[in-house]
Order: structure tokens, then sequence, then C-alpha cells
């Protein structure tokens, strides 16, 4: 699902936010309100997207929200040969607030 920054201002405060890492230096912004997941995207539809989670929190200053977190789903197993995870290898850290006023 998709959602605005206008539309999640309607929301607050919005459980968790996080910078999703999508390759080395570039992440797209979920929010999450309740149990639900949304894509945060600008007016034309399209996902924001940032070189470092810095200027995603930047974004989201002026919402009010519980907690921000860096989101990271590695590849290397299959790179290197291992075999298929049964599971997943996503690794979710706090990313506290940097007052980037």
């Amino acid at each position: 699902m998709k959602i605005t920054l206008t539309a999640l201002c309607d929301m607050q405060p919005i459980t968790k936010f996080v910078a999703n890492s999508l390759d080395v230096a570039l992440y797209n912004l979920i929010a999450c309100v309740g149990d639900a997941e949304y894509i945060v995207v600008d007016s034309g539809g399209e996902a924001i997207r940032a070189r470092n989670p810095l200027e995603l929190q930047k974004l989201v200053q002026h919402i009010d929200y519980l907690q921000m977190t860096i989101r990271q789903q590695s590849a290397y197993d299959e790179m290197i040969g291992q075999p298929t995870r049964q599971g997943s290898n996503q690794l979710e850290v706090p990313f506290g607030n940097n007052k980037l006023y």
C-alpha cells in the first residue's frame, strides 16, 4: 500500500518509520501505522527515496512518530553459493531521533 506524507499527518502518531535499504546507499521510506505498512510516496505517486537515512528523517521531522529504524536484507548468502535460506535474514535496528531542525 502507498501513502503520502500529507495523508500521514492525519494519522499521527505514526507507530514507526523505516528507512528501508534498497542498495548500498539508497533507501526508501516506509510508515507503519498499527499493523499496516505503507510505502511513502510523493504527490506524483513515486516512492520517496534518499541516499542516506538522515535525509528521510528530515522529511518526517514535522510528523509525530514513536520510533524510527533502519531495515536491511542481505543478498550475500545467494552470492556466495549458499543454499536458499528457509527464513529471512532481515536486520532492523533502531535509528534515534537526531533532532535535525
